[in-house]
């Protein structure tokens, strides 16, 4: 059985990509979450209900040693199944200038975006290398391609993010696995939902917030056989912002 992983599922962009891929692939979802079970267990619900499967995947991406306590073991009780898709969704904002900038507020967003990649991508790229198949989706962000003020551990967090996915699509193209990215812009979510949307859509040639739903859809398709040419690409979902 076919399944896809994506951290940070509870909520926001990470629910709609899994119920995306639940309803498109009839994918197994492993909804992983860190710490809202709740939220996690509403996103496995409306899978199920829609006639989907999945289970929950609980691990903090950060931890190293709990990342691959939690993959290894779920690997051992499910040799008949492999994670064909990754998405690498988990992330955090700590909003703040620069000069101001707590240490902690720098090393989490490095931490839980950065190192989570490492750490998650690590453990399931060694499977799909065995099986010569994958399909790994980063998601990244507009400040990690152009900049944005009051976000250096954001944007440096996911610029670093985009180096990583062209380089590692380099490593993994033979093996027929695919490492792309997806960068939102104005996405309406938990990120967002603090903003000033009427303000902030004058900046977008679109004027308006983009959905999650929006995103997800991009996500689906660089997760199926139609994108199996595509690797080491970033797509822009922003609205005209930039690409």
């Amino acid at each position: 059985m076919n399944c896809a992983l994506v951290t940070g599922a509870s909520r926001g962009l990470g629910k709609a990509i899994a119920l995306q891929l639940a309803a498109d692939h009839k994918l197994h979802i492993l909804i992983n979450y860190a710490s809202n079970k709740q939220a996690a267990e509403e996103t496995l619900t409306t899978i199920k209900n829609a006639g989907g499967s999945g289970e929950l995947l609980p691990f903090n991406v950060q931890d190293n040693e709990t990342v691959n306590a939690a993959l290894d073991h779920w690997h051992k009780e499910n040799e008949n199944k492999f994670i064909s898709v990754l998405v690498n969704n988990a992330g955090i904002t700590r909003d703040g200038l620069f000069m101001w900038m707590p240490e902690k507020d720098w090393d989490d967003v490095l931490n839980i975006s950065l190192k989570g990649f490492y750490n998650v991508t690590r453990n399931v790229v060694n499977p799909m290398l065995r099986k010569r198949a994958g399909r790994i989706v980063n998601i990244v962000s507009l400040s990690g391609l152009k900049g944005n003020a009051g976000q250096t551990n954001y944007a440096a967090a996911k610029g670093a993010i985009v180096a990583a996915t062209k380089s590692l699509a380099f490593e993994v193209a033979k093996r027929k696995i695919t490492v792309n990215a997806v960068a939102p812009g104005f996405i309406k979510s938990d990120m967002t939902e603090g903003l000033n949307e009427k303000e902030l859509s004058k900046l977008v040639p679109m004027e308006r917030f983009g959905t999650p739903e929006e995103v997800a859809h991009v996500v689906s398709f660089l997760a199926s056989d139609k994108a199996s040419y595509i690797t080491g690409e970033i797509i822009n979902i922003n609205g005209g912002i930039y690409s």
